[in-house]
């Protein structure tokens, strides 16, 4: 694995510098074609359901050119192509025609179908992001047959310069100049627009700011913060409360237990010290166990890589397509450390067949992923939206999975395979299992996982809409460092209410805490996935086919994710306990 190291590092800081270096830094003098790119349209209250922008009877410039895309760009659905207005720099125009055209009535339908459904359009100006919609609806009539719609056709660009920069761009619509759409009756249109040039003081490195600021407003800023004290007092409560019933309990036991082999050594045992001799008795499916291991910490170190970028600015707001780079990049890079982790732990529990364990891990996660995306790219190939990948996309992922992720996952199972570490057990393991005593249903394991689940979620749960909103909504969200705050109280939480869950097994004299402690650590990405439920139907206006499976397809794929890291953590948590208190008592 040390051989990796330094590759990894190097990728790393690779991709680092080409995100970093990706904004548009160009210079201008007056007269000079800033370019403008087209990039899509959709309903507005479906961020997945976006289409090309010609897909509807716009003007078409005389030179169509598609900008090439970056791979992230393409997996968040951009597809840029040159925009029919002319915005030189610093170059005022008044009510210039963009095109003449007669619209047909299945153009005209279309129009009216995109009014309906709010579509707005969204444009690049020297990368910078501009939005408006492309009608209104008059609702004066009570029944929907009575509703008139309106297409705008005269657009105004706001925009303001330092010097010989592009600082800030604005987009709005004529509200007097609009088509009556209502009728499917050819209509002759004009379209306009306007530009107006300003001048600003705003530095050039200053100009992204403004998309950040409604995360930072301050009644925003005072519910995180809410939701952080919230979560920091549900961490405080908890771990104290924990910490303090299970020092005074390990401690009677400790005492109790030196006393009993001091006077009454043939004196039965009770309790979890009674089950010494099965507590290690490795789990059953174990090939699996160990895959979910591995899936796990590469997952959680992937998480962690996240946050590094996010801190350090590299995902600043409509930085197009660096999360989804950054995503494939890095997991690719760490399934190293999955191969590693799984072969190594698998050939600990004395497990023979390593490579079909290998097999395992590279498929847990990968392959509910790939059945989900083949799907719901088949529902968008169907649609015609932009979220279809191209095929050479497919090939690019297919390679890079082929060429980087399977040899270093490879690389990472046979170096773990030759790292001959043995389990570290502090108590021997008997031949015969003892037999598990009858146990009441609320210690049965989905009434575990439940309670297990619900107090880490219930720390998160605040910071969450605002996630929900930015990933499937227009919202931005910006503040990583309260949202990394919100990971570690977490992982904090998650790994107390595994331990203490275990503590209560072991005393119940149940021995098998392997999968128990994995299933209570990530129980809490079902808790997400119900979330997921309430989200789209009580805080959200999605609608459609494509937008729901969109939404519950990846939204089950990031939960299983969560499940998976959350699971790890708990499991690591709890091996770490069950070691500490077995080795600090004396067993025969």
């Amino acid at each position: 694995m040390a051989k990796m190291n330094p590759l990894f590092i190097l990728a790393f800081f690779f991709f680092f510098s080409t995100v970093r270096s990706d904004s548009s830094d160009k210079r201008y003098k007056e007269g000079d074609l800033v370019p403008l790119f087209a990039n899509k349209v959709g309903p507005f209250h479906n961020p997945s359901e976006t289409y090309r922008y010609f897909d509807l009877p716009f003007c078409i410039p005389d030179h169509l050119k598609e900008k090439k895309e970056a791979l992230g760009e393409v997996l968040n659905g951009d597809r840029l192509v040159s925009a029919p207005y002319q915005l030189e720099f610093q170059k005022d125009k008044d009510s210039l025609s963009v095109c003449k055209k007669t619209l047909t009535k299945e153009e005209v339908a279309n129009f009216r179908s995109a009014v309906r459904k709010d579509y707005y359009f969204q444009m690049y100006y020297d990368d910078l992001p501009i939005w408006g919609f492309i009608g209104k609806v008059d609702k004066e009539g009570k029944d929907p047959s009575d509703y008139r719609y309106y297409l705008y056709k005269h657009i105004h660009f706001d925009i303001f310069y330092n010097k010989d920069r592009v600082i800030e761009i604005n987009v709005r619509t004529d509200p007097n100049a609009l088509v009556d759409v209502t009728e499917d009756n050819e209509v002759d249109v004009e379209f306009f627009y306007t530009v107006k040039w300003k001048e600003t003081n705003t530095p050039f490195e200053k100009r992204m700011d403004k998309y950040s600021q409604p995360s930072s407003l301050p009644h925003h800023l005072e519910i995180h913060w809410f939701s952080i004290i919230n979560s920091c007092v549900t961490v405080l409560l908890l771990t104290g409360f924990l910490a303090t019933i299970l020092m005074r309990v390990l401690k009677n036991d400790f005492v109790k237990y030196a006393h009993d082999e001091e006077t009454a050594e043939d004196q039965e045992e009770t309790g979890w010290k009674y089950i010494h001799g099965d507590v290690f008795r490795f789990p059953k499916f174990k090939s699996v166990f160990a895959a979910a291991l591995g899936s796990g910490t590469q997952l959680f170190t992937l998480t962690v890589f996240i946050f590094i970028l996010a801190l350090v600015g590299v995902f600043y707001p409509y930085n197009r397509g660096a999360l989804f780079t950054a995503l494939v990049v890095i997991y690719a890079l760490t399934s190293g450390i999955a191969g590693y982790t799984a072969t190594s732990f698998y050939c600990q529990l004395e497990g023979t067949n390593w490579v079909r364990n290998l097999l395992l891990t590279g498929c847990l996660f990968c392959g509910p992923l790939f059945l989900t995306f083949c799907f719901l790219n088949t529902v968008a190939i169907v649609y015609n939206a932009t979220a279809a990948l191209p095929f050479g996309t497919i090939v690019v992922i297919v390679l890079i999975w082929t060429l980087v992720t399977s040899p270093l996952l490879v690389l990472g199972g046979i170096a773990g395979k030759n790292s001959k570490a043995e389990f570290q057990a502090p108590v021997r393991t008997t031949k015969y299992p003892r037999e598990i005593p009858p146990l009441p249903w609320y210690r049965g394991a989905i009434p575990q996982m439940a309670m297990a689940g619900f107090l880490p979620f219930s720390a998160i749960y605040i910071e969450l809409y605002y996630i929900f909103a930015s990933v499937w909504g227009h919202r931005i969200y910006t503040i990583y460092s309260i949202l990394f705050i919100v990971f570690i109280i977490l992982l904090i939480v998650t790994a107390f209410i595994t331990v203490a869950l275990t503590y209560f097994q072991l005393a119940a004299e149940d021995h098998e805490w392997w999968w128990r402690s994995f299933l209570c650590g990530g129980s809490t990405g079902l808790f997400i996935y119900a979330y997921c439920l309430y989200y789209y139907y009580a805080r959200s206006d999605m609608s459609g086919f494509m937008q729901t499976s969109f939404f519950f397809g990846y939204m089950a794929c990031i939960c299983f994710g969560f499940f998976l890291m959350l699971g790890t953590v708990g499991f690591r948590a709890a091996l770490f306990f069950v070691r500490h208190i077995y080795r600090s008592i004396k067993c025969e």
